[in-house]
């Protein structure tokens, strides 16, 4: 069984997206991703591609960082995003997810946003799948209580 690279394509870049938050950056991550990966064709198990995919990612995400230690990267806007959609159902769960640590972060996104099964995520972070099933549920439990409080900010 093997996945298509066009359906993780979007899923790779929207983490990419969330890592560096910057949208030409990102977008250029991704394809080096793609190119990266297509030089070994190889892999034909769903989970050795996704998390050889993840990684390149992540590692390149880590270059670009190094590469601008001190600069600040700005938070950009998706494109045509309705403003007051944007702050009724955005605000409170970015202010909830920007409390989380930035590996926490990156757990949620990968499981939740992008779909990718347990297995694939504690291999990326070196831990089983039960410690990261646990790992996960205090994450979200986290976030309940953050999203319950009135005050966010």
């Amino acid at each position: 069984m093997s996945i298509s690279i066009d359906e993780q394509y979007d899923k790779v870049y929207r983490y990419c997206l969330l890592r560096v938050r910057h949208k030409e950056t990102a977008e250029d991550i991704t394809q080096e991703t793609f190119l990266r990966y297509l030089e070994h064709p190889h892999y034909n198990s769903v989970d050795k591609t996704l998390q050889l995919l993840y990684t390149i990612a992540g590692n390149l995400c880590n270059d670009e960082f190094r590469k601008t230690k001190t600069a600040e990267l700005p938070e950009d806007k998706a494109d045509g995003e309705d403003i007051e959609d944007s702050v009724l159902s955005g605000f409170e769960l970015k202010q909830a997810l920007a409390k989380l640590s930035d590996e926490d972060r990156e757990i949620i996104m990968l499981r939740y946003i992008n779909g990718v099964p347990l297995n694939v995520i504690a291999k990326l972070h070196n831990m089983s799948r039960f410690a990261l099933n646990r790992r996960i549920n205090n994450i979200l439990g986290r976030l309940h209580e953050y999203l319950g409080k009135e005050e966010l900010i």
